[in-house]
């Protein structure tokens, strides 16, 4: 005896018809919420990675000083500004009492928008300086100047 299938119809009849979906409304909807949301958080997100790399900078630029100022304490004055930042990687030839290296990797080293740091030294001082976002000197917010 064979007994008629009811499984298909009930389905169809409680709407677990095979092919069921989402309408296109139904997605456009979503869409629509994703995009409203997505434009309302992306300015904040874009923000903080902004300051974070300003942040970054800072943190990279006091390392260097101190740096410099262990290599100071061993030889009795700064790196001249031809011998730059590379004195405290490799000894140069002026330094008498050098104990480097003092950073590795300084060869490799740039600001967190690729360019590189620049030493400025008038003899009893020294400055370590990034141009910011725009890489120009001058500026305001991220493209502002940062030093030690």
């Amino acid at each position: 005896m064979n007994m008629p299938c009811k499984t298909g119809n009930r389905a169809i009849r409680e709407g677990h018809h095979p092919q069921a979906g989402f309408t296109l409304v139904e997605m456009l909807v979503v869409l629509a919420i994703i995009a409203l949301i997505t434009t309302l958080v992306a300015p904040q997100i874009l923000r903080y990675l902004g300051s974070a790399r300003v942040d970054a900078a800072q943190a990279q630029i006091r390392n260097i000083s101190s740096a410099l100022e262990l290599y100071y304490i061993d030889n009795g004055g700064y790196p001249t500004e031809e011998e730059g930042l590379q004195a405290l990687a490799a000894a140069p030839g002026s330094a008498t009492r050098w104990n480097g290296p003092y950073m590795k990797g300084i060869d490799k080293l740039a600001d967190p928008w690729g360019h590189p740091y620049l030493y400025d030294n008038s003899g009893t001082a020294f400055v370590v300086r990034s141009f910011g976002r725009d890489g120009k000197e001058g500026g305001e917010g991220l493209d502002k100047d940062l030093t030690n």
